[in-house]
């Protein structure tokens, strides 16, 4: 029976591994994967992996010399691992959809909770408080949303958003053809959307695609929601504009400092992130840890795909979820 190294591994990933897996030998981990944790490893042709290991050079070089032959990530992403490294001497998979719908309707669900302070009224009646007072929001009918990304969860968070009565516009460097959706560039929609929601990739090319001089060109009391990866956005320039009320508020279930902080129990320590803690505190923006994918569907479907790849690797057929350094 081939073993399999599970790295940063939780107890939700363990129920639904298991419950799809009679096959192999997996060995849960909750380290994460990192230059000093690959020797875990040991005697494993495959690793499993997730957004926040460490998969540069010295990790995937150290894995080929012990014998791992494939990568499996259990996400969609794969911005922390060095293809170029791997090229040759490691395969790697990952999971390309497992429910747009689960990301899609987190997004919605944190700009309706931000609108309409629905995460502070909560807290209110628990104490008997019953005020209205500073619960305003607005109506998201006839509102614009800007969507950058237009992938699968994109195109599901349009659906959702024209649910709503809302007018949509969108950007992305590869439009759907014949979808009906409205494509702009991207200063377009920057200037006219009244909530802004990312669901793009984080590549070269979009890594601080929400900065300074974007921010600026946004209109006075935008949402910006970023359910995606959290280099995307510039956190320092967020904050000042937050600070300066350039923008109304940010709804973020990814950070980009996020690595050590993100998926563990942080309560009992002192977070020196300064960044984050003034995010944090501040009303008008609501963060989850990376918790848009957390479904039960997504997770039947992430166990099912990232099992299907490695019966394919392990058999010696096409892997139809390769990820290539040309990609």
């Amino acid at each position: 029976m081939e073993k399999i190294a599970f790295f940063d591994a939780k107890p939700y990933d363990r129920t639904y591994f298991d419950k799809f897996n009679d096959r192999y030998e997996i060995q849960y981990f909750e380290s994460r994967l990192r230059p000093e944790s690959f020797r875990l490893a040991e005697g494993c042709r495959a690793v499993c992996a997730f957004v926040n290991d460490d998969l540069g050079d010295r990790t995937i070089n150290s894995l080929a010399e012990m014998g791992v032959g494939l990568i499996a990530m259990r996400c969609a992403g794969y911005n922390n691992v060095s293809l170029s490294a791997a090229q040759g001497k490691i395969r790697v998979v990952r999971v390309p959809a497992y429910s747009p719908y689960a990301v899609a309707e987190h997004a919605m669900g944190m700009i309706l909770m931000l609108n309409r302070k629905l995460h502070k009224a909560y807290i209110r009646t628990r104490d008997f408080n019953f005020s209205l007072n500073g619960l305003v929001g607005f109506d998201l009918h006839g509102k614009t949303a800007g969507v950058i990304g237009t992938g699968k969860i994109g195109r599901t968070f349009i659906d959702i958003c024209m649910g709503f009565g809302m007018k949509v516009i969108a950007n992305d460097p590869f439009p759907v053809p014949e979808s009906g959706i409205d494509y702009v560039d991207r200063e377009t929609l920057f200037r006219n959307s009244d909530i802004i929601s990312l669901h793009c990739p984080l590549t070269e090319e979009t890594n601080h695609l929400i900065n300074s001089q974007t921010l600026s060109l946004m209109k006075p009391g935008v949402l910006l929601v970023n359910t995606s990866r959290g280099s995307l956005i510039d956190s320092e320039a967020l904050l000042n504009a937050l600070n300066e009320k350039r923008i109304g508020g940010a709804a973020l279930d990814v950070y980009e400092e996020e690595t050590d902080l993100f998926f563990k129990d942080n309560s009992t320590r002192i977070v020196t992130d300064e960044v984050l803690s003034l995010l944090v505190s501040r009303p008008n923006v609501l963060i989850t840890s990376h918790q848009a994918f957390l479904t039960k569907e997504a997770l039947e479907s992430i166990a099912a795909t990232t099992l299907e790849s490695l019966d394919d690797f392990f058999a010696g057929r096409e892997l139809k979820y390769e990820i290539r350094r040309d990609q």
